[in-house]
């Protein structure tokens, strides 16, 4: 019982043909004025969060998986991140990416819906 949303701060162009080539299956906000972004503090990154050794390696395991890597047409300084909300509007996770490749896993969001959905 999770709603996911996605949320961009890239041009509405951008995010359309994004959604059609991944087949998103969520809602796509574009934050374009970034007030989101900036509300949770997912600013912009320094150069070394973005060209470090971690961002390297996660390039390096897609193109291995026979993935094409794509030119960023946006910002791609800026820091993004992950967010859940309960159902009562309480922050439950609040996670700012160092880089492109600080993400959470995927059992990580499952184990704090979990908790929630306990009580």
């Amino acid at each position: 019982n999770v709603k996911v949303v996605v949320v961009t701060f890239e041009a509405d162009l951008l995010s359309r043909s994004y959604v059609e080539e991944t087949t998103l299956p969520w809602p796509l906000i574009i934050d374009g004025t970034l007030e989101l972004y900036r509300s949770y503090g997912m600013l912009s990154a320094s150069f070394w969060d973005i060209w470090g050794p971690k961002t390297w390696i996660a390039y390096l395991r897609e193109i291995i998986k026979g993935r094409k890597l794509q030119k960023s047409e946006g910002d791609f300084m800026q820091r993004g991140g992950d967010v859940l909300i309960d159902p009562n509007g309480i922050v439950r996770m609040h996670h700012v990416g160092k880089g492109p490749a600080d993400r959470p896993g995927v059992e990580r969001f499952f184990q704090i819906v979990n908790a929630w959905s306990a009580f």
